[in-house]
């Protein structure tokens, strides 16, 4: 009876687990021609029955698996963020892929394992439970990295995405270990008990954390362990890059905020100033290096590294309104990126995909559709009201001003300001530059509508902010019922 209603608790996760093996022997028994087709549609289809299965839940905290597993308010509010940004990536990414000739049928079904790797880490209620949940998506990604096994760079980024992750993966371990040998425990309520009852922080638990803080880190790729995101970001198909910028993201970003507003929120004292330093250090260094960059791509990359350091900001206050800024930040975030990867998509000349800025001369003439959407990616993302992007900042700075921390907010503000000059630069080529080789025009349906979509989300989030604030409180409340 345990095991049925086990079963029942994780049954998005069960259902994509189940659809993916499925998909695995239906897509060797199908001819190559209709195997990408046939998978591809039935992995977004699986993805999507998996998001209602997610909202129709039973509402309230459900363990199952021996405590391993935890389904809550929060883990369904970043499980619907994931799921929609995994199914969105595979329908914005259709025409690239085969253009590219990467249609293989491994592709949506690795998209579908990391997706659920990512599911795992978000109800992980044990340190067991999330180093499976973190391998299992790393591991999926590594090799969607380097899905072009005709490009030196796709096969560069697999490459060092690998090694990098392993190096990550191997200090988390090692702080797990650490944590176990000084805690005698590995789940997450007997560490809250542990630490609560004792008098005194060993080190040892102390430097497991750090060890433990270090590897989400990487994953979220907050400086100083960003180094890999730039080369891979530039070097896998951009299809797959923009599924690193979106889901893997906000599921590491997730982890992040359950495990220290979960069972390490006693030591917040010791934590939290590692979280304001990876913050600084995220938003200064993304702003300034952004500057610099001509590829797109590579832009992103360090975009994302500074979106990582504002979301640190939340968690960096240490209260329910933070984690709540990071929330609504997150879901903000998935919008403007998901919008701004499927204009980057639509950039193409003679049939081949464009990634420097300066093939972007005079989009606001020849597409002037696509040059307006990316105009509110880019507003959006550098802040400016009335856009998402900006109540998404607007929350976040505002947790930090309740939790005193003014010099973090400050440095925030200033650094939104230095990182609006490379959107602003986007937008500058767009309009201003003279139009040079023109680029093709036929974007595509589906494309269209997902980025009309999201451009409207972004628009009109201001006419009713309080469905998403509700909901993301709501869920940040749950990591606070002691």
């Amino acid at each position: 009876m345990n095991s049925f209603v086990d079963l029942l608790i994780s049954l998005p996760e069960l259902l994509l687990v189940v659809t993916a093996m499925g998909m695995m022997v239906v897509g060797v028994y199908t001819s190559a021609d209709r195997a990408y087709t046939l998978i591809s549609n039935a992995a977004v289809l699986s993805l999507f029955v998996a998001i209602g299965l997610v909202l129709f839940s039973k509402t309230g905290t459900k363990l199952a698996f021996n405590d391993l597993f935890i389904n809550d308010g929060f883990a369904q509010y970043i499980k619907v963020i994931v799921l929609l940004a995994a199914a969105l990536v595979i329908l914005i990414g259709d025409r690239a892929v085969r253009k590219i000739k990467i249609a293989h049928f491994e592709y949506p079904i690795l998209i579908t394992f990391a997706t659920i790797g990512m599911m795992l880490m978000v109800s992980a209620n044990d340190l067991m439970s999330l180093y499976i949940g973190l391998e299992l998506q790393s591991l999926a990604l590594y090799v969607v990295a380097a899905l072009n096994r005709d490009s030196l760079r796709s096969s560069e980024a697999g490459l060092k995405y690998f090694v990098l992750g392993a190096l990550s993966s191997g200090m988390l371990l090692y702080g797990c270990s650490l944590i176990y040998g000084y805690a005698g425990t590995t789940s997450f309520a007997g560490l809250e008990t542990a630490i609560a009852g004792a008098s005194n922080i060993s080190l040892g638990l102390l430097t497991g954390l750090v060890f433990l803080i270090v590897g989400l880190a990487f994953k979220v790729a907050a400086v100083p362990f960003h180094m890999w995101t730039p080369d891979v970001y530039e070097g896998a198909p951009t299809p797959v890059t923009a599924f690193f910028a979106a889901a893997p993201k906000v599921a590491a970003m997730a982890l992040f905020v359950r495990i220290t507003m979960g069972p390490f929120q006693g030591m917040a004292d010791q934590w939290q100033q590692i979280i304001i330093v990876l913050s600084v250090l995220s938003m200064v260094l993304a702003a300034l290096a952004a500057i610099s960059q001509t590829n797109i791509k590579r832009l992103m990359a360090y975009s994302s590294i500074g979106h990582a350091g504002y979301a640190l900001i939340g968690l960096g206050a240490c209260t329910k309104e933070g984690t709540t800024a990071v929330l609504i930040y997150l879901a903000i975030y998935i919008v403007m990126v998901i919008g701004t990867f499927a204009c980057i998509l639509c950039m193409k000349r003679k049939g081949s995909s464009v990634e420097q800025i300066s093939d972007l001369a005079g989009l606001g003439k020849s597409h002037p559709a696509i040059a307006a959407a990316l105009l509110l990616f880019m507003f959006s993302m550098a802040g400016i009201p009335p856009l998402a992007g900006f109540f998404g900042k607007l929350y976040i700075f505002l947790a930090a001003i309740e939790a005193e921390l003014y010099s973090l907010a400050v440095i925030g503000v200033l650094a939104s300001v230095v990182g609006s000059f490379y959107y602003l630069r986007i937008v500058k080529v767009m309009y201003f530059d003279n139009l040079s080789d023109e680029l093709d025009s036929a974007i595509g349906k589906r494309i269209s509508v997902i980025i009309s979509l999201c451009a409207l989300t972004i628009l009109l989030f201001f006419l009713s902010p309080s469905l998403l604030v509700d909901s993301a409180s709501t869920a940040a409340s749950v990591l606070f019922e002691k």
